[in-house]
C-alpha cells in the first residue's frame, strides 16, 4: 500500500470504455520510455478521453514529468504505439497535434525580461489571436493589475497565473499540469479547477501531475500511479466510467 493509503492495483488496460471510438484523445499501447540507458516509462497501457480529467500521482522520480512529457510529443516512446490527439507519435505528421497541446510544468515558460502581457501577447501572435484576448485572459486570472511587471520581477504564483492565463488564451485540446499546485497562493487553487473545466467543456482532455492525492480529489475522474515505469490505477476509481466510485 502507497503512503497516501491509496491501495492500488494494475489492471490490463487503463482508460476509455470503447477503445474505437474516436472520443480518446491519448492513447498508450505497451508504451516504454528508456532516457539515455535508464528505462523510466514501460508497459504503458492507458486512455484519456474527450471531456475527462486524469490525476497522476508518483513518488519523486518515478517517471511523471516523463510521463508528461511524451503526452507532449517532447519525448519519443523507445516501444510501443502512442496516439495523441489523432497523430500517431513519432510519425512524420505528429508535430501538427503540438499547437493543441499546453504544458505547464515545474519551471516557467515566460521570458524573464518581458512582462507579463508582452509574453502573452507574443504567443497570441503565434497563434493569430488579438491582442485584447491577452487582456481578458489576465484579468480572468487576477493579473490585470500587474500586466506591465516584467516576468522575472513577479513572484512564482503570479507566473503559475499568468501561464494559467496562457492556457485560456490558446484553448488547448490537451493540457497537461505537473505539481500546478506548487506556489500557487490559495485564492487561486479555485482557478485550476475553473482552467481544467474550460479545456473538459470544450470536449479537451487535462492530465494533472501531482504527489498529493488530496489535491486531485474533486478535480479529476480517476487516477494512476506510476509505480516501477508502469501505470497502475487507483482503487477506488472507475477504468471504464472514468468517474470516481
Amino acid at each position: 500500500m502507497p503512503q497516501s493509503g491509496l491501495p492500488t492495483h494494475r489492471p490490463a488496460d487503463l482508460g476509455c470504455a470503447d477503445r474505437e471510438s474516436n472520443g480518446c484523445l491519448v492513447r498508450l499501447d505497451r508504451v516504454a520510455v528508456t532516457l539515455g540507458r535508464t528505462p523510466v516509462l514501460r508497459d504503458l497501457d492507458l486512455r484519456v478521453g474527450a471531456g475527462e480529467a486524469l490525476g497522476v500521482l508518483g513518488a519523486n522520480g518515478s517517471g511523471k514529468t516523463t510521463f508528461l512529457h511524451l503526452l507532449a510529443t517532447l519525448v519519443r516512446p523507445t516501444a510501443g504505439r502512442a496516439e495523441i490527439l489523432g497523430r500517431e507519435h513519432g510519425s512524420p505528421g505528429a508535430g501538427a497535434a503540438r499547437p493543441a497541446i499546453a504544458l505547464i510544468g515545474h519551471l516557467p515558460s515566460l521570458y524573464p525580461q518581458l512582462s507579463l502581457a508582452e509574453n502573452l501577447r507574443f504567443v497570441a501572435r503565434l497563434t493569430g489571436r488579438e491582442d485584447r484576448a491577452v487582456d481578458r485572459a489576465l484579468d480572468t486570472v487576477g493579473l490585470g493589475g500587474a500586466a506591465q511587471r516584467r516576468a522575472e520581477r513577479c513572484s512564482q504564483g503570479m507566473q503559475r497565473r499568468a501561464e494559467l492565463a496562457r492556457v485560456l488564451l490558446t484553448r488547448p485540446a490537451l493540457l497537461l499540469l505537473d505539481e500546478i499546485h506548487a506556489g500557487l497562493d490559495r485564492d487561486a487553487v479555485g482557478l485550476v479547477d475553473d482552467v481544467v473545466a474550460s479545456v473538459r467543456g470544450r470536449g479537451g482532455a487535462c492530465v494533472l501531475v501531482s504527489h498529493e492525492p488530496d489535491r486531485l480529489t474533486g478535480v479529476v475522474d480517476r487516477m494512476v500511479r506510476i509505480n516501477d515505469g508502469r501505470a497502475e490505477r487507483v482503487a477506488g476509481t472507475s477504468a471504464t466510467t472514468g468517474r470516481a466510485s
